[in-house]
């Protein structure tokens, strides 16, 4: 049987100073006192005690115990490699990461970049996790990966378990569909949840990731993915076995990982964002980074010489300036801080300003409850969204909470656990972490799953028809005896290409007999209109016909490569075609979709290109119609309540937010300064008598602040994809009604 390191109490004099250590992380301020190491063996327990002081300012004491299982191991010695020393100013580093991070998840616009904090960890975490293998006697592969594992597993997972679950239950109470954090907090107990955001498309940057109380943890799943692959290089690369070449070995693989990994993420960034942010392997060479700067750092050269005369100041000074960088420059802002990082890390010297900065006592305590104040501290904000919001009053309270909840983290479960032997056989250590993980992940899954089990304490709101499915719901109206037929009007994924849809089950009101025919195309925002054509079919009797197929492009000529594609081009080349043809002169082709994509937060190339296919779409479209005397119609952008990513009730007014829903909309000055590029695209077109505008914004934001509620007070939206309810459209209705009835 093998114990793990273990923390003792124990009483050393150095020189004629006498003092007891309980923390093996414990540093005093002393006189100046030389190093020394010495390794104490008896019975069947081995003692390291080191004791370090370089600038006569701090002393690092570290205490090692290990059980013996081999009597005769009593008698051979320790090896000579490097042991790892503890550096308070690494903390220092880890302090202002996690305050950084905190800062931007208060406010964005605060520290827009502050969300880099994260990759700043990722450096010291591989700068650490590499020291503390340097020399780690191991007997064979076996040992050195179950040791290896049981500290991991001793130093993550009691803190997540006790954040997961209580947070879990908390959320239950304030959102009635909690199954997406439910699931999120599920995933990051195993190391998953970076792998669960991906596969739910979710942009880490949307406001709609805030109200989910574990998006945080993606980056735990990064680093536990990365400790998957880590040991096993570092050992058969020679590294953890101290063979001779080891060091190197180990440097030229996680350097060609590393520059593979980069380019990865470079170009990932751009063609697909979210796996760029939430995979291992795009991630993998910031952990690199720190790896390969610990293996540097013991062999020194003249470029590292150089790099240690930096004053640390100015390189601390540089972080922050990056810091400030916009959204859009992520990619440059995310290498310079990983460089500029290990450039720190490097120079950071005793006697300089920013050591005495990183290192005091204060700051290096904020750096060893970083763990704890990064996972709670998501928790307070994303809870606090839910319930009272984020002001400048509250702000001071929140803190307070974060840094209590941190402090009996650390304190009672992260540092007690991390150093309790939780088992005489270390396997065991690790069975007990997963189990506890599993246990708790049930418990998790049940609330999901268990019909009629709510924690719920808010009320729904009353809609006519709510949720995705309710898109396909048959309508009739009465007063003209027709009914569309939901369902047979719909194209809905790629097994359907070849499915017939006729006018006759589509159709409010006589198709033959009608004064003027509108025939509806569009993505799936087409059949959240349906109820807003009663008036014209019953008063003016028209008839109108509509059809949708969800993921649709707006026109034919903007390339569809969503998992639609396929459908989408049936729609446009064996659907649209034959029911444009039964059309007569006067008559209206009305296009209904989501405008969002020609308003994005930021423009880029690709996007202005999208809008000139739109452009060029819509012309040819219209010259097509016109040609045979038949006029178009568009519907115009509406405000951006898709990134808010809320369900109707949860946008409904409730006692635990009495200072507003948790649902945030940009500005009506944001929205349509965003979309000003779609505006003079259409209005041009409008003004070429190409098309005609139907604009709803009016009805979707009433007022300076954008909301899920009408004027007077009705929910607008019937799901958290931002198709319209019944009732807003039924308030649209009028300005519809005035544009297709005009002359």
């Amino acid at each position: 049987m093998q114990r793990g390191y273990q923390s003792i109490e124990a009483e050393l004099k150095v020189e004629d100073f006498h003092f007891k250590i309980k923390n093996p992380r414990q540093y005093l301020v002393l006189k100046q006192v030389e190093a020394v190491s010495k390794i104490f063996i008896f019975r069947k327990f081995q003692l390291r005690i080191t004791v370090r002081c370089k600038s006569s300012v701090y002393v690092f004491v570290w205490f090692e115990t290990k059980y013996m299982e081999d009597p005769q191991d009593q008698m051979q010695p320790m090896p000579q490699a490097k042991q790892y020393s503890y550096r308070p100013e690494i903390d220092g580093i880890r302090a202002f990461a996690v305050t950084a991070v905190i800062i931007n998840h208060f406010n964005k616009d605060l520290l827009p970049s502050g969300y880099l904090g994260v990759d700043i960890f990722f450096v010291i975490s591989g700068f650490v996790i590499t020291s503390s293998l340097a020399g780690r006697p191991s007997k064979n592969f076996h040992d050195f990966l179950v040791g290896f594992y049981t500290r991991r597993v001793k130093r993550l997972i009691p803190a997540l378990v006790l954040f997961v679950l209580i947070t879990s239950i908390l959320i239950c109470f304030f959102n009635p569909a909690p199954t997406a954090s439910l699931r999120t907090g599920i995933t990051s107990l195993f190391g998953l949840s970076n792998l669960y955001l991906l596969r739910q498309s979710i942009d880490y940057f949307a406001d709609s990731t805030e109200l989910n109380v574990f998006t945080h943890t993606w980056s735990l799943g990064v680093e536990e993915q990365f400790y998957f692959l880590f040991p096993f290089l570092v050992w058969f690369t020679g590294f953890s076995r101290l063979a001779t070449k080891g060091s190197r070995n180990l440097f030229w693989v996680m350097g060609a990982l590393c520059v593979a990994s980069l380019i990865a993420f470079v170009y990932s960034y751009k063609t697909n964002q979210p796996a760029a942010y939430f995979l291992m392997p795009t991630r993998l060479w910031e952990l690199g980074t720190g790896c390969l700067l610990f293996l540097s750092l013991k062999h020194s050269n003249r470029f590292l010489h150089t790099l240690k005369t930096i004053p640390p100041l100015i390189v601390t000074g540089a972080i922050v300036g990056f810091l400030f960088v916009s959204l859009q420059f992520a990619v440059n802002a995310t290498i310079a801080i990983v460089v500029l990082t290990a450039v720190l890390i490097t120079c950071l010297r005793s006697g300089t300003t920013a050591y005495n900065l990183f290192t005091h006592p204060r700051v290096v305590y904020i750096g060893l409850i970083s763990y704890s104040l990064y996972l709670w501290h998501w928790g307070v904000l994303s809870l606090s969204r839910w319930t009272i919001g984020i002001h400048w009053w509250s702000v001071p309270f929140q803190i307070a909470l974060m840094l209590l909840l941190s402090i009996a983290s650390y304190r009672y479960v992260e540092k007690p656990l991390r150093r309790s032997d939780w088992s005489a056989v270390r396997w065991k250590s690790i069975g007990y972490g997963m189990g506890t993980s599993a246990t708790t992940g049930v418990l998790l899954l049940s609330l999901t799953k268990i019909p009629n089990l709510s924690l719920y304490t808010g009320r729904y709101p009353s809609l006519i028809a709510v949720g995705v499915p309710s898109l396909t719901d048959t309508y009739s109206l009465e007063q003209v005896n027709s009914m569309w037929e939901g369902e047979k009007c719909v194209l809905s994924d790629n097994s359907q290409v070849g499915k017939k849809i006729s006018v006759e089950d589509c159709t409010l009101g006589n198709f033959s007999n009608a004064k003027k025919r509108i025939l509806v195309i569009g993505n799936s925002f087409s059949s959240a209109f349906i109820q807003a054509f009663d008036d014209l079919v019953v008063s003016d009797e028209y008839s109108v016909t509509i059809t949708s197929s969800w993921g649709a492009s707006v026109v034919n000529e903007i390339p569809n490569n969503s998992a639609l594609d396929k459908v989408n081009n049936y729609y446009w080349d064996s659907v649209v075609p034959p029911l444009i043809d039964r059309l007569s002169p006067g008559d209206w082709v009305f296009l209904i979709n989501d405008m969002a994509e020609f308003s994005p937060k930021h423009r880029t190339s690709e996007t202005d290109e999208s809008l000139k296919q739109l452009e060029s779409g819509l012309e040819t479209l219209s010259s097509k119609l016109s040609a045979r005397g038949i006029r178009l119609a568009i519907l115009h952008g509406n405000p951006f309540a898709r990134e808010a990513n809320c369900q109707p009730v949860v946008a409904t007014k409730q006692w635990f937010h009495p200072f507003g829903s948790p649902c945030r909309l940009p500005s009506r000055s944001e929205s349509l300064l965003r979309r000003n590029n779609l505006n003079e695209v259409l209005v041009r077109l409008e003004a070429e008598e190409k098309l005609r505008i139907i604009d709803l914004f009016n009805v979707f934001c009433p007022e300076e602040q954008c909301t899920y509620n009408a004027k007077n007070g009705q929910v607008l939206y019937r799901d958290e994809y931002s198709h319209p309810s019944v009732e807003s459209v039924r308030l649209a209705s009028p300005i519809i009604r005035k544009v297709l009835t005009s002359p």
